[in-house]
């Protein structure tokens, strides 16, 4: 599907985009997603009749824009999170001539990495809606659009939404990248894991984390970290701590809350020992998804790093 060529053709009609190769149907959910009974109750509505001044982007994208859905791809939004901090590869998946305030006609396109190419998924803005909610990704600014746009591009790709529920994030990674990607194991961890980390962030590769368990399950343990679930990796940096030195890293849940409860974590009495200075630029006290934890810690909490740059 050519965009230009349909949005063209959409504004000189007066229509709103329907894409037929991905329609407003159960299809496009799949089959098993959800109970039967609640699939025929899903009701299909564009930003536009959801908001009254919908945009595509409010002040640049970032990580904070996205809080999962009813929809398991925590997989595939860790890999987004990491792309929100790495402009060189968003700017290819996220193509900038679109949006709801110029030229709007229902119609939007988001660019992937397939076998080597890139290629372009057209989808109309029809979003799954159950009882009032998000099925998919929903925007945590009312009126910022791109995450649940790009999610169903991204389902368009693989066939369904259904096709999201549950995946690697590796996948995501080189698909939103192109990119090489490399795995760690963290229970036989390389002996200079954090220097790798540091190395990885300096070079601005997209990282990301996963927790062992059952994916399908979402246990939350008592000390906040999310059995079976994919995070996003979004800083590394070694900080005078005493009077030493200490490696911390930095991790975002896609969840858009719940966050870790041990030392480093947001309240925790680690940081009373840092300089002001540094502790203010690291820290954000607030329930967003986003922590620090040490790296003897994480090491023990997670099972798989995860690693993705455009060369290797």
């Amino acid at each position: 599907q050519d965009f230009n060529n349909l949005r063209t053709l959409c504004l000189s009609q007066g229509l709103l985009f329907e894409d037929d190769t991905f329609p407003a149907h159960i299809s496009s959910i799949g089959p098993n997603l959800l109970p039967e009974d609640k699939l025929w109750q899903i009701q299909w509505k564009r930003p536009t009749e959801l908001q009254r001044n919908p945009h595509l982007i409010m002040d640049g994208v970032s990580r904070f824009d996205i809080m999962q859905g009813e929809i398991g791809d925590c997989w595939m939004l860790a890999a987004l999170g990491s792309l929100t901090l790495r402009k060189q590869f968003l700017e290819n998946v996220l193509p900038k001539d679109q949006g709801f305030q110029d030229d709007y006609a229902g119609i939007f396109h988001f660019r992937f990495w397939q076998y080597g190419d890139w290629v372009d998924v057209v989808i109309d803005d029809r979003l799954p809606i159950l009882n009032g909610r998000y099925l998919s990704v929903h925007p945590r600014t009312s009126n910022e659009f791109w995450p649940s746009l790009l999610e169903k591009a991204y389902a368009k790709l693989r066939g369904s939404y259904q096709n999201l529920n549950g995946g690697y994030l590796s996948d995501a990674l080189v698909d939103f990248t192109g990119g090489v990607q490399v795995q760690f194991s963290l229970k036989d961890p390389p002996p200079d894991l954090e220097e790798i980390l540091k190395a990885a962030d300096k070079s601005r590769c997209l990282m990301g984390c996963s927790t062992p368990g059952q994916p399908k399950r979402n246990i939350e343990l008592r000390n906040g970290i999310v059995q079976g679930h994919a995070y996003t990796i979004t800083g590394a940096v070694k900080i005078r701590y005493k009077n030493s030195w200490k490696h911390i890293i930095r991790i975002w849940n896609p969840w858009g809350h719940g966050e870790w409860k041990g030392p480093w974590s947001d309240d925790s009495p680690q940081w009373d020992h840092v300089e002001p200075k540094y502790r203010e630029a690291l820290l954000r006290n607030k329930d967003d998804g986003e922590f620090w934890m040490s790296c003897e810690n994480f090491q023990e909490q997670f099972s798989w790093l995860y690693l993705c740059n455009n060369i290797p």
